[in-house]
Parts: C-alpha cells; structure tokens; sequence
C-alpha cells in the first residue's frame, strides 16, 4: 500500500514536470491500488468480528461488498480518469518535454510492481491445486487474493503501455499518441474492474463451497447404513473460510428419535473434523 502511494507520488511528479498523459493516468492507478488495499484491510477486519444476534452467521460477507466497492472504484476512478486524460491530450495535445524522468520512474515502478506480482502469483499458485487459472478464480472464495494479482497484472500491463507510447510520442513527435496510451490502460482498468465486479457479485449472492467439499459431505453422510437415501447436501460460503451446510436425509422408518438425535451429532462431528470450514451444520430427517 505504502509502496504504491510512493510510486503514484513519484508519478505524478514525472507528469508535472514531463507533461505525459498517460503518466498522469498511471499516477491514478497507483492512487487506485492504494485505496483499494485500504478497503480491503478494512473489510477483512470487519469481517472477523463475530456472531450478534442481528448477524447470527457472523460479518464474513462484508468481505465481499468492500471487494465490490474496490471493482466499482477501478472501473470509475481508475478507467474513468485515464480515459478521460487520453481523450484530452488527445483533443488537445501538450508539447513534448524531455522523458527521462519518466522512464527512470517507469522502471522503478516496474521492479516494485512485479515484486508484488511474484509474490501474489505464488501465494495464488499454491492455493488453486491442479485447477486452471481462470477456474481458480472463478472458485475462490477469497477476494483479496486475486484481486491483489488482478491489479498486479493490470499495473504491469500499463506500466508497459505507458513506457511504449511515451517512447512512439518522441520517436515520431506526435504527442496525441501518448493520449491513446492513457486511453489504452483506462481500457484495461475498465476489463479488470468488470471482471472483478462479477466475482464480487458471486460472492455476494452466495456461492456454493467447492465441489470437492460437497460431495466429502455426501460421503459421510452416505455411509451411515442408518441412512436410505441423502436427497440434497447446500452449501454456502458465508465467509472465505466459513460455510454453511444443510443436509436433507431419509433415515430408516425403524430408527428411534433418540438414536436419531446420536446420530446427528456423530454425523456433525464428522463432518467438523473433515473440513474446519464447516461453520453450521443443519440436518433435517
């Protein structure tokens, strides 16, 4: 977070002083990021508080809406401003300056982002098992992840843009090209920003725990001889490492309520000790 304020600072100075559009827009971006972390640490510390009675499944949703926000922001702010710069420069251009400064926070800017980039692309890495990419982010239940990686990815991406079209504007002296540059990375913040919306609003609706949690659940009930037939197992997550589970089974006609009630419990340990996810367990016979 630190880091990307320095380096928005740094940016907007090189666009004070060199006149460049698209700097200007990536000056933005890194304002962008930095909010964003800060919405993101606030919503993973309202989302640990715990259970109330106005909130019996407890706060870990909140998650999701700051995460909503920060999707909201990119795609308004983020893209937004870029765009709108690009347009201007391009409308009316500004008389190109020495670059050198530019570049220089550029590469740094680049060293710093991809640091960042490494370490988030390893840490999802490590998490999505033998899955794709876009499956593990379609099946992650934690926002912060990938969306640090997202706006790692997007920074990178424009950083490279910027240095490309600040280089062409010299190399040619036409100067509306760095105006397309800027409009190039509000494009790619507006791609990010809606992708990141639709994981959000996922989240936010309720998404059902990871296929290979449910059919675990179907297992252990399954095996149960006391237990005829399991007509549905839903799931929920109600926090990134919080689910819900609901359990519709038919027990054997000859089982007393009092076995009954045994049995529920050893199936809700079970199912406890399986998964530590497993927040709320509810069995309806």
């Amino acid at each position: 977070m630190f880091a990307n304020l320095g380096i928005a600072i740094a940016k907007f100075i090189a666009a004070g002083i060199s006149g460049s559009s698209s700097m200007l827009s990536e000056g933005v971006h890194s304002v962008v990021d930095s909010g964003n972390q800060v919405l993101l640490l606030y919503g993973q510390a309202r989302a640990q508080r715990p259970p109330d009675n106005r909130h019996p499944f407890g706060y870990g949703r909140e998650l999701y809406f700051w995460a909503f926000v920060v999707a909201i922001l990119i795609f308004a702010v983020g893209a937004g401003i870029s765009i709108y710069e690009g347009w201007r420069h391009i409308a009316d251009p500004e008389p190109l300056r020495d670059p050198t400064i530019n570049f220089i926070i550029l590469a740094i800017a680049f060293l710093l982002e991809g640091a960042s980039w490494t370490i988030a692309m390893r840490e999802f890495d490590a998490r999505r098992g033998g899955q794709s990419w876009w499956k593990a982010v379609r099946r992650s239940k934690d926002p912060a992840g990938f969306i640090v990686l997202f706006e790692d990815s997007a920074a990178l991406a424009g950083l490279l843009i910027a240095a490309f079209g600040i280089w062409l504007s010299h190399r040619t002296g036409d100067a509306r090209i760095d105006g397309g540059a800027s409009i190039a990375i509000g494009l790619i913040l507006a791609t990010v920003a809606i992708l990141l919306a639709r994981e959000a609003k996922e989240l936010l609706i309720g998404e059902a725990a990871d296929p290979a949690l449910i059919a675990t659940i179907w297992r252990i009930v399954e095996r149960h001889p006391e237990i005829s037939t399991v007509n549905h197992v839903r799931t929920i997550h109600t926090a990134p490492d919080s689910v819900f589970v609901a359990v519709s089974a038919d027990f054997e006609d000859e089982l007393k309520m009092g076995d009954a009630e045994t049995l529920i419990e050893t199936i809700e340990d079970e199912l406890k000790t399986a998964s530590p996810m497993i927040s709320s367990i509810y069995i309806l016979p």
